[in-house]
């Protein structure tokens, strides 16, 4: 018979079975794999199925409770044989804690001890970004050991940053520390400014003019109700 591929000539169409053949499956479709019989048979594993299925054939319950059926049955425990029982005895029961060999007790660190790179409390240093930090705590969690400069120097003036605001430099230096060149603004407005570096100059300081407006307006009225 011809073939297409690799793929049998009876794939393209129906599968005749013989008298031997059916004998063979009535044998071993119970335990044998679907795939495993189609190859042996040359035949597709649905066609294998569709025989099966019109022989009235099941698979076994012992072959449908191993891993090679591909499908477990609930309440089937794969490996169980390999799980500790109840009552056993762990290997290392009664050990003292594990003891290295060689010399490498000799680099471990010992409690206390600080990486070469262990920076103080009152450091300074300047993030890739450019902000000048200085290190407030020693927790070891960096984002929280670590405060930019500029915003201590606003909160010991001012008091605590607001939420939903930050701290901004006015000529977008971020290494004039002055105070005067410290502006509170909301997030939002830093969006907005952000997204204004596009526009040509003119537009720009109408914009910046507008939300300088909208602010004085916003703390005239934040007065008035006071």
């Amino acid at each position: 018979m011809t073939r297409r591929g690799n793929r049998p000539a009876q794939e393209s169409g129906k599968k005749r079975w013989t008298k031997a053949e059916e004998a063979q499956l009535q044998r071993d479709y119970a335990d044998t794999a679907t795939p495993i019989l189609a190859r042996r048979f040359h035949c597709r594993a649905e066609s294998v199925r569709a025989k099966a299925n019109s022989m009235g054939l099941k698979k076994s319950a012992e072959y449908l409770a191993t891993p090679r059926s591909g499908r477990f049955r609930p309440g089937t425990k794969i490996g169980s044989s390999h799980w500790f029982q109840a009552g056993s005895t762990p290997w290392n029961k009664g050990m003292t804690d594990f003891a290295p060999g060689g010399r490498s007790a000799e680099t471990q660190f010992k409690p206390g001890n600080r990486p070469f790179n262990h920076r103080p409390v009152g450091a300074q240093r300047i993030t890739k970004d450019g902000y000048l930090q200085r290190k407030v705590s020693d927790t070891g969690y960096a984002p929280r050991d670590w405060t930019d400069e500029h915003r201590l120097m606003w909160e010991a003036q001012h008091g605590p940053v607001p939420q939903g605001h930050v701290v901004v430099f006015r000529d977008g230096n971020r290494q004039n520390l002055r105070l005067d060149n410290l502006e509170l603004i909301s997030r939002a407005d830093l969006i907005r400014r952000n997204t204004i570096h596009r526009y040509p100059p003119a537009l720009k300081k109408a914009i910046r003019q507008a939300g300088q407006l909208r602010k004085a307006i916003r703390e005239r009225n934040h007065e008035k109700q006071d």
